[in-house]
């Protein structure tokens, strides 16, 4: 062992412990060698032109000496002719001596001497091979013109009073300013615009031709008549002005010779530089200049960032933007990478808009543009995408690059960000507010199967609208349904509330209904203080606190709204209160005052007793017996019986019921969250779930698989109608279009089967089972979109419907357009009087600064179609009400927040007609189930003028021609199951051909021109239904092929018949009709879970039995 620890070699030097404290001497005595960077910077030539030339601030300063200098010998010049006193008499001497006085030449020989210096010196560090370029330069040639003559004054003072023409460093000082300007830009790093630059240089220009001119001339004169400075200046201004009075002119010929050098200078510099002035400020005009940094910081101002700028999208932004009275003195700043069209430019210099819209061409990308639009200053910042592009996901890059360049820029400024794909929304989550186009256009596509016209709901609540659309028509439902859209969202503090103040301490259900009853407006929900989640509907069970925000549907806000308190006397003495006159009568509560003023009348606000009158049906026969009257709602919630027991109810139920109609097995469903997100940030939904997963060959509709040998949708039975959704492929949006219609608050017994058609052909429509469908669902328009003419995107989207339209009439077809000016083109009928006077309408609201001027068409009426352009409207919305995203995805189910309730709906049957209105009908809803009515979804009969579909034809009714309706078409009774008038029962026009003939003959001449109106229209209605057959037949032949039964093709139903139409938040004293949907916003069930699973059966079948005799569901769809 000692043998090995001798061997043991010390460590080296630089190992040791003392060593690597102190340091190795010796390892640093090795042999290095040290660099010097940038030599030759240290070089006296190089740390001269570094002061002179390269350093931004020294050579500032040493422009603006030089620039000084020379305006200081221009005005010695001046000195110098004004104490100059030439001799009298004409001599050619006066041309080349002058008097200087000696003080005034030794002034003028230390400034050029100090110019010399300073010009050489800057030759000597410019230098770069080739002495004469530096010599044969103009600047170069001035200087030594103006200082080498002073300079040999010094030693030969006869030539003291040689002339030299030091007038001419006005071109010097011209340049030395160009450089000054240039090196200001640079030391403040700071781009002064071009056009500031070049008027600058075109200033400078004219004043240097109009001094050289002035003091050329009256050197020269003073051979002549010795003109003064004044007449010299006055003479040039008069010239270059091309007046030419006349009055001044120089007698000699070398002063005309100059005047005629000055002219031609003038004729080609001046040109010159107004083509380049022209030229930057059209450049400036496509590019929009700059958003000074003085307005940025007294103004305040939006960005509007996007890929491409058109006249749709910006009308709708400048429109919705400034319909808002807070926003009037805010400033628009567009920031686009492609040059104005020619429409925007047409629009922007309208004065409505030109003063507060400015339009710049730049990137979002670059910190430059980002500057220039003052990003850093901005109120917010919109970013939309182009949903015109064909590749949509690159469309999404596009937008996630811009959001993080701005947020990089300006991390203050807020963000409102609209995505197409959901998928690409979680890289924008820092965004303050986000719109994902697919979430929103696929939810309200599936709400519409189950919830009709929920897009029209919706569109409506989110447009800026005063409700005077419509008002003007001769049709009731239009005025009605135009008033009604004037209804959007608004937010107020309890506390602050005229509207909420007194239900303080009262439950949710109390304050929403009686502030129905009382002022018209309808409490959707709450956000408590503590609490930053929107609450709808959060149930009988929550009580008001001052401390709450409401937010409710009006067609105002609470703050422009004037109240008027009247007492109900007559009505009193009468028994009866809110009687109700006809289908026209609104109440005075809910008239609208048309410049943001509201006017209610605030009814007598006693409460009635529970058996008053006006709940209960008047007496038939004089008898006293009653209908029970409804009850009264709670101040406070009673725990027994509120809340809806059939969402919640055992399995067991359903499977009786179901099991009870046939002995066919049972589908079994189980309440739980999807396994599997198909995107990040996706909202996690309580849904109806099989127990096990099905295997993938069973979701193969058309083929039979070893699990089962079905091949068409008869096959399997299905219990309830189907929903086919026809798209080309299937994205991840579709999870936005299932969620909604398998969530867990939708009875078991409400869920419809959903077929997903990817070949969109006849034979695989049939074999879908479209005719066992109750809607259809076409979002296919994406392979067709086209940059080039962006109304076209919707052009595959239009055509395909209207051929499913045609082939299957009765059919509900919805579907999605990119422009709402293409809803004109759905369930196209070219010759019908109707459609053509709602074009008329729309046109005229359109005329009038209507931004929904598309309500009136039927399909968006209907609720069948709806534009995605109103995301945008959404997306600026949400700047003033901060809150609109949030509940218009509480309302379309993309997100479930805790105690927060859910849009559904209800029709109204017979039974229900005993409520009679509106109001009654929001006091039954309340005191039976706690839920909130916010609007009805109203279908009519309508008899057109020209139908197309008309088959049959009273031949007694063409006797009387003065019975022509009209091209408004006229509404039929009260009943509208009455409309069709039996059809069947007339006679078909073949039949009776030749009486109607000698009814035509007796008539004679007196009504020839409408009878042969009436003619021509039995002919088209005869045309009509050829072309039916022969679709009809067309079909059929299909069914046949393919095996499938024919029975349930109902080939003459197109029910142009009817018309449906949306009333928000209609007045109380609205009539219920047969057939009305009226959408509701029921509470969380799984609120009071714990708290109530032991009543909700006696609730269930308890919940009409103090309105009607028959226990029934009352919130069946």
């Amino acid at each position: 062992m000692t043998e090995l620890e001798s061997e043991v070699l010390p460590l080296p030097p630089r190992y040791r412990f003392r060593d690597l404290l102190l340091g190795d001497q010796s390892f640093q005595s090795d042999d290095r060698v040290q660099v010097e960077f940038y030599v030759n910077e240290n070089t006296f030539k190089e740390r001269l032109k570094l002061f002179f030339i390269k350093n931004q601030r020294s050579s500032l300063r040493i422009r603006l000496f030089n620039f000084s200098l020379k305006l200081l010998t221009c005005l010695l010049y001046i000195v110098r002719v004004l104490l100059d006193n030439p001799e009298e008499g004409i001599g050619w001497s006066h041309i080349f001596w002058v008097d200087r006085k000696t003080p005034l030449w030794a002034v003028q020989v230390s400034i050029a001497l100090i110019s010399f210096l300073e010009t050489m010196l800057l030759i000597y560090l410019s230098y770069k091979g080739n002495i004469w370029e530096q010599i044969f330069r103009i600047s170069f040639i001035l200087e030594m013109i103006n200082t080498v003559p002073f300079i040999i004054t010094i030693f030969w003072p006869p030539l003291r009073n040689l002339f030299i023409p030091v007038f001419l460093n006005c071109w010097l000082a011209k340049y030395a300013l160009e450089n000054m300007i240039n090196d200001l830009h640079r030391a403040i790093q700071r781009t002064q615009s071009a056009m500031f630059n070049q008027v600058l240089i075109l200033i400078c220009t004219l004043l240097c031709l109009v001094f050289t001119g002035t003091c050329g001339i009256q050197h020269l004169e003073r051979a002549g008549e010795k003109l003064s400075l004044f007449k010299s200046f006055y003479f040039c201004i008069v010239t270059f002005s091309t007046v030419g009075y006349g009055d001044v002119t120089p007698k000699i010929w070398p002063s005309q010779l100059l005047v005629v050098i000055m002219i031609c200078v003038a004729l080609v510099v001046l040109p010159l530089q107004f083509e380049e002035l022209v030229y930057l400020w059209m450049e400036r005009q496509k590019s929009g200049g700059n958003y000074s940094r003085h307005r940025a910081q007294t103004e305040k101002h939006v960005v509007l960032c996007v890929s491409s700028l058109k006249i749709d999208l910006l009308m709708d932004f400048l429109n919705e933007f400034y319909a808002h009275p807070r926003l009037q003195d805010y400033y628009v700043v567009i920031l686009c990478p492609t040059e104005m069209d020619i429409q925007v430019r047409r629009v922007l210099q309208i004065p409505l808009w030109s003063q507060r819209v400015i339009y710049l061409q730049g990137s979002a990308l670059k910190d430059q543009d980002l500057m220039r639009a003052k990003m850093d200053n901005g109120e917010a910042c919109f970013i939309l995408s182009s949903r015109n592009e064909v590749d949509r996901t690159a469309a999404d890059h596009q937008t996630i690059l811009r959001a993080w360049a701005v947020k990089d820029f300006a991390p203050n400024c807020p963000l409102y960000v609209q995505i197409l794909k959901p998928e690409n929304k979680f890289h924008v989550k820092f965004a303050d507010h986000v719109v994902c186009e697919e979430e929103c256009k696929y939810a309200m596509l599936a709400l519409n199967c189950v919830c009709p016209a929920t897009s029209t709901l919706i569109t409506l609540l989110v447009h800026t609208s005063r409700g005077q659309e419509g008002q003007e028509s001769p049709e009731q439902w239009q005025r009605m349904y135009g008033r009604c859209s004037g209804n959007e969202v608004y937010h107020i503090r309890m506390g602050d509330s005229k509207f909420f103040m007194e239900y303080e301490g009262k439950s949710f259900t109390y304050a929403a209904f009686h502030a129905h009853k009382k002022y018209g407006v309808c409490l959707i929900g709450i956000r408590r203080e503590e609490n930053k989640s929107i609450l709808l509907n959060p149930g009988p069970r929550h009580i008001m606190a001052a401390s709450d925000t409401c937010f409710y549907i009006n067609i105002t806000k609470e703050e422009n709204s004037a109240f008027i308190f009247k007492q109900e006397e007559k009505q009193k003495k009468k028994g009866f209160a809110g009687s109700y006159d006809g289908p026209s009568r609104l109440p005075v509560h809910s008239i609208i005052a048309s410049m943001g003023t509201v006017a209610m009348d605030l009814q007598n606000t006693e409460c009635r007793p529970a058996n008053s009158s006006k709940l209960a049906l008047p007496a038939e026969n004089g008898s006293g017996t009653r209908r029970p009257s409804i009850a009264p709602v709670l101040e406070l919630a009673d725990t027994s019986s509120l809340l809806p027991c059939d969402l919640l109810s055992d399995q067991s139920e359903d499977e009786m019921t179901q099991s009870d109609e046939e002995g066919s097995a049972v589908v079994e469903y189980v309440k739980g969250y999807p396994p599997n997100s198909p995107y990040i940030g996706s909202s996690p939904t309580l849904c109806h779930l099989l127990p096990e997963k099905a295997p993938f060959c069973c979701l193969r509709l058309d083929k039979g698989c070893k699990h089962n040998s079905f091949e068409d949708a008869k096959a399997y039975g299905f219990k309830n109608k189907l929903i086919i959704v026809s798209a080309e492929t299937a994205g991840n949006g579709l999870y936005n279009f299932i969620v909604p219609l398998r969530a867990y608050y939708r009875s078991r017994k409400e869920l419809n089967p959903i077929v997903l058609l990817l070949d969109n052909n006849l034979d695989s429509l049939l074999q879908c089972g479209i005719i066992y469908a109750d809607n259809l669902v076409v979002v296919d328009k994406e392979s067709t979109m086209s940059a080039e003419e962006d109304y076209m995107a919707d052009a595959k989207t239009i055509v395909n419907v209207q051929t499913m339209f045609r082939l299957f009439p009765s059919l509900s077809i919805i579907t999605e357009l990119t422009h709402p000016s293409n809803m004109r083109f759905m369930q196209f009928r070219a010759k019908d009087s109707y459609s053509l006077a709602l074009s008329k309408l729309e046109k005229r609201e359109r005329e009038n600064g209507s931004n929904l001027a598309f309500m009136f068409r039927l399909p968006f009426a209907a609720g069948r179609v709806f534009s995605i352009s109103m995301l945008d409207t959404l997306l600026y919305q949400s700047f003033v009400k901060d809150y609109m995203i949030t509940i218009t995805r509480l309302l379309l189910g993309l997100d479930t927040t805790p105690g927060s309730g859910y849009l559904c709906a209800m029709k109204i049957t017979e039974d229900d007609l005993w409520i009679r209105t509106y109001g009654r009908l929001f006091q039954k809803l309340c005191s039976s189930s706690a839920e909130i009515p916010i609007g009805i979804y109203r279908t009519e009969s309508h008899m057109f003028a020209t139908s197309e579909s008309q088959i049959s034809i009273n031949v007694e009714d063409c006797e009387d021609t003065k019975d022509v309706k009209e091209h408004w078409g006229i509404k039929t009774s009260h009943h509208r199951n009455s409309c069709s008038s039996d059809q069947s029962e007339h006679p078909l026009l073949r039949r009776k051909s030749m009486q109607w003939a000698r009814r035509l003959s007796r008539k004679g001449n007196k009504h020839s021109s409408k009878t042969a109106e009436w003619i021509s229209q039995q002919r088209l209605s005869l045309y009509r239904r050829s072309e039916r057959q022969e679709l009809s037949e067309l079909v059929k032949n299909r069914m046949k092929h393919l095996g499938l039964p024919t029975t349930g093709y109902d080939e003459m139903n197109d029910h142009q018949n009817t018309l449906s139409y949306v009333l928000i938040n209609p007045p109380p004293d609205t009539r219920l009709e047969l057939n009305d949907i009226v959408y509701l916003i029921r509470s969380d069930p799984l609120a009071h879970v714990a708290n109530d699973g032991h009543s909700r059966k006696s609730s269930c079948s308890n919940k009409l039995g103090s309105g009607n005799p028959e226990t029934r569901d009352e919130t069946q769809l």
